[in-house]
């Protein structure tokens, strides 16, 4: 080897062996004296919430400078056990978006703390709160209660997170300074007062003990509003709150329950807030957020941004809602939040509100905004295959039951399954489907007739089944709920008989599983022109001289979801308010690019796909 080459590998290894060591020269994080104490100094927490799971991983670094740039010197982040454990005793902590511990690598090379959220509950707006919807297939296990086969499951996955991240905790050098116990518990106490206490107490001790024993060291925090500290705060664990904007409430609250003293954090604070499908979307002032952010920092009180960064529900990951005039409220595909930091990464008015004042107020150097990345539109995609999904259903094999299945009982999580019945009599009348979980469109005889919606309690419509005739119920799970008492009632499908004038309608239903979380391949398809009101896939290829983050324009479609480069975006529906997906950049590439679109409804045939520049997410249609 040439001396250069030689001296030239020496440095450069050398330059290596240092990074690493300083990298790995541990610190300290405690709670003391009211303070939080990095390395015995006094330090402020100005936090931003971003979820890894809905940041493209080529685009974490972007996003992680951005936050850095706003003025913040920490990221929060949940981590969602279903995301890496989909199915029983599969775990997924390495590819692409799902490798946390190079998520919180990132972070730290670009000088922010890190504050873990592991749940095992997340809530979130995600799918089922972070739960696998598998756990239900134990009939023996009740999520969330100091249940035996429950507390075991939380254990394998608290000890198989727990691998990822102890080796990046602060005490050995990595950028983790909190950790928090289960998350917002005493919102479900307040409303499962059907259990003791005593038990719930139980249940939220047990989490903390096995994040312990697996190897975390904490500081815990409990995150909470703070009327219902008694029923989620941890004895010696330091109470946050959630959405407290009144400083004497935050004190008197904390005080309570942490030696009479501090630090104060709002763990949650929101800059916007989350949205339904078929609601309008929910915006508030930069002037707003300002004013409270000023608040926070005029008295040293410590907050996270919830959220700084929102992202993106990608892929069946959405979760829903409910209230008394819907059975179920659905997330809209974006999660942009109206945060500070847009879904696709762009400043906002709230954006730079934030970051002037921590200009003025933080004692850390704050670096300059980087470049917003780049923005394309493309020529309109001309759609040049369409495959009906009668197409699909000669190749599959369905399941045959006396009774409708529930997803779960065909081992099915998320997707649609088609339930189909011939009937050997003629038979009219009023149909019920009360156990729909969530939208089904029916179809008698390959013939559209209807809607059943249970966001709007739609549970019945007039068939009409001719001698022979075949009725079919296309039906989509539209994400479980993620929040609130009726997390334990989260099957879906059709969970209960359906009914035709009262008589239950029994025998020989065959159910066509349709989970569609990976892209299917319609090459073996001959395709057919498409035919309003049939489910339909319609496909395309498309090229990108340069390649760039765009919006795919779906206004003037119907309901379902869309692929690029075998990528799941997510859902669409004409209800809106959202009628655009994001199309990141780093998943299109020069050259040719695929597409495909499911659209469940069709209400009129498509012929091309149009892509915009900027999102539209706040046009609600009747």
């Amino acid at each position: 080897m040439p001396i250069r080459f030689l001296v030239a590998f020496c440095i450069s290894l050398f330059l290596l062996v240092t990074s690493e060591a300083v990298a790995q020269k541990p610190h300290s994080f405690t709670i003391a004296d009211g303070q939080f104490l990095y390395d015995g100094q006094p330090v402020q927490i100005h936090s931003g919430e971003m979820h890894y799971a809905r940041v493209p991983q080529p685009y974490w670094r972007h996003r992680l400078k951005m936050l850095k740039a706003m003025g913040l010197n920490t990221v929060a982040t949940y981590v969602f056990w279903n995301y890496h454990n989909p199915a029983p005793g599969v775990w997924n902590f390495k590819t692409d978006n799902h490798n946390l511990a190079e998520f919180v690598k990132t972070a730290q090379q670009e000088g922010l703390f890190v504050i873990l959220r592991p749940g095992p509950y997340a809530c979130a707006e995600w799918e089922f709160g972070g739960y696998p919807w598998w756990l239900q297939q134990n009939k023996d296990l009740v999520i969330r209660t100091n249940n035996q086969p429950f507390l075991d499951s939380c254990r394998v996955y608290i000890n198989k997170l727990a691998e990822q991240v102890k080796p990046l905790q602060v005490g050995r050098g990595g950028p983790v300074i909190l950790v928090q116990a289960e998350n917002e518990f005493g919102s479900y106490v307040s409303q499962r007062k059907d259990i003791p206490l005593d038990e719930h107490r139980r249940y939220n001790l047990a989490i903390q003990q096995m994040l312990t024993d697996a190897g975390l060291t904490g500081p815990f925090f409990t995150s909470d509003g703070t009327g219902l500290f008694k029923g989620g705060s941890l004895p010696g664990v330091l109470p946050t709150a959630n959405g407290e904007g009144n400083m004497a409430n935050l004190t008197k609250a904390v005080n309570a329950y942490h030696d009479g003293k501090g630090p104060y954090m709002v763990a949650e604070f929101y800059p916007g807030w989350l949205d339904h499908w078929a609601e309008p979307f929910t915006k508030i002032s930069a002037e707003s957020i300002a004013k409270q952010t000023e608040t926070y920092l005029k008295n040293g009180v410590h907050f996270n941004l919830y959220m700084a960064h929102g992202g993106t529900n990608f892929g069946f990951t959405a979760g829903a809602n409910y209230n008394d005039e819907h059975d179920i409220q659905p997330d809209i595909t974006s999660y942009d939040y109206d945060a500070p930091l847009s879904e696709a990464g762009w400043v906002t008015p709230k954006y730079t509100a934030i970051r002037d004042l921590l200009k003025k107020y933080a004692t850390y150097p704050i670096p300059d905004v980087p470049a917003r990345l780049p923005v394309i539109t493309l020529p309109p995609i001309t759609l040049t295959k369409t495959v009906d999904l009668a197409e699909l259903k000669k190749t599959l094999k369905p399941v045959s039951n006396d009774t409708p299945l529930s997803f779960e009982d065909l081992q099915q999580g998320s997707g649609y399954v088609l339930y189909s019945k011939r009937f050997t009599q003629p038979t009219q009348g009023t149909m019920k489907v009360t156990g729909l979980r969530d939208f089904a469109t029916v179809y008698v005889n390959g013939k559209k007739v209807g809607e059943l919606n249970r966001i709007e309690k739609q549970y019945e419509l007039t068939v009409d089944i001719p001698f022979n005739g075949t009725l079919e119920l296309l039906v989509e799970n539209m994400g479980r709920i993620n929040y609130g008492a009726k997390i334990n009632q989260n099957t879906k499908g059709i969970i209960s008989p359906i009914l035709i004038d009262d008589q239950e309608i029994t025998g020989d239903w065959l159910m066509y599983r349709l989970p569609l979380t990976n892209v299917p391949d319609l090459s073996k398809y001959a395709g057919q022109p498409a035919k309003v009101n049939r489910p339909t896939f319609y496909a395309a290829t498309f090229n990108v001289k340069q390649a760039g983050d765009t919006f795919l324009d779906m206004q003037g479609w119907g309901k379902g979801i869309v692929y690029v480069n075998g990528h799941h975006l997510g859902r669409f529906w004409n209800v809106g308010p959202q009628q655009t997906l994001y199309v990141p950049g780093c998943w299109l590439k020069s050259g040719a690019n695929t597409i495909l679109v499911f659209d469940q409804q069709n209400k009129s045939v498509q012929k091309s796909l149009k892509t915009v520049a900027t999102p539209v997410l706040d046009q609600q249609t009747d």
